[in-house]
């Protein structure tokens, strides 16, 4: 099974499963195929996604897939090539190496924290 990211400017619509026949040739998986049956079947621009892959490694040790699974309301950047989830706080960066957001400010070694963005700070629990 492959999942594959319908993309509606630039932004994950929905996310669908799609069977190994309708994704491989000659047994081999390949996302140019699924994402043609998803749009002939579907309509619309679709990305395949991993649902093993977060911060640009698969858990499984595979090869990772454009960084992070793909949700709806996450970002595709296209000149990444990678999905991107919404920034949750003003002040978080981008970290370029996963494509996952960040404090500026890192967590703290011990403890429960909370991200307060008021002050810009982890925030003890």
């Amino acid at each position: 099974m492959a999942h594959f990211a319908e993309i509606v400017n630039g932004i994950v619509a929905r996310v669908v499963v799609v069977s190994d026949a309708n994704t491989s040739s000659n047994g081999i998986e390949d996302g140019v195929i699924g994402a043609a049956f998803c749009a002939n079947l579907l309509s619309g621009e679709w990305v395949q996604t991993s649902y093993n892959t977060s911060g640009g490694v698969h858990k499984n040790g595979g090869t990772p897939l454009r960084f992070n699974y793909a949700g709806i309301g996450d970002t595709y950047d296209a000149v990444r090539n990678a999905f991107i989830a919404p920034k949750p706080y003003p002040s978080w960066v981008l970290d370029e190496a996963t494509c996952l957001w960040g404090a500026p400010v890192p967590y703290p070694a011990t403890g429960r924290w909370r991200w307060d963005e008021a002050t810009v700070s982890w925030v003890a629990l």
